[in-house]
């Protein structure tokens, strides 16, 4: 089983990243799914998008937990029963799981020179650090989606938008971890945010 990189970031917050490397019918086999998840896994029409959804929930199963034990609210955000925060990821053969005794918020991206296309749709303040020639610019823009993303996950509140509401401050690369505020209805919300590379792929994580 390739569980990839198991991550301890406190003592309350673990990341696990799983590289999917089986078939379908190996990630499925030993899965005891619920009903509703057994028919949104085969009416996923890319077996790309079936083998992401099984593989976190082998990551589940690397913390303990099954299947049973997630549950979605109305905006879309996954819980668990025992009360713990949890957020998932996944992208082409990565996926990712943060579980905490906190808010929390994790992304995994594969780093695509299109990114620098939408650049303008998500950022805003972040253009005042970026250097749009350097070779790290695709990377930076990368991390930058990546903390958004996971901040988006972690308030799961309709409304919200990567370019207005959220600020990721000055960061280097080697650093591998920076702060990001979200303000929001005449609110301001720190965070501490991590990331790190690996096999052209960004995963970015994000805690109180």
């Amino acid at each position: 089983m390739p569980l990839y990189k198991s991550i301890s970031v406190n003592s309350q917050t673990t990341v696990k990243i799983w590289k999917i490397e089986e078939s379908y019918d190996v990630l499925l086999s030993p899965l005891d799914l619920k009903p509703r998840s057994l028919k949104r896994v085969l009416d996923m029409k890319s077996e790309l998008h079936q083998r992401g959804f099984l593989s976190v929930r082998h990551l589940l199963r690397e913390f303990g937990y099954t299947d049973q034990d997630l549950f979605y609210d109305e905006n879309g955000k996954p819980h668990l029963k025992d009360g713990k925060h949890i957020s998932i990821t996944h992208s082409f053969n990565f996926s990712g799981v943060i579980i905490s005794n906190q808010e929390v918020g994790i992304d995994i991206e594969k780093q695509r020179d299109k990114i620098g296309i939408i650049a303008k749709k998500f950022v805003d303040y972040e253009f005042h650090y970026l250097k749009t020639a350097s070779e790290a610019y695709v990377r930076k823009l990368t991390v930058i989606w990546g903390i958004k993303e996971s901040l988006y996950k972690l308030f799961a509140t309709p409304g919200m938008l990567f370019k207005k509401h959220f600020l990721v401050i000055p960061f280097m690369l080697k650093d591998e971890n920076t702060i990001a505020w979200i303000d929001y209805k005449n609110k301001k919300y720190r965070y501490h945010t991590a990331f790190l590379e690996f096999e052209g792929f960004t995963c970015a994580y994000v805690i109180p």
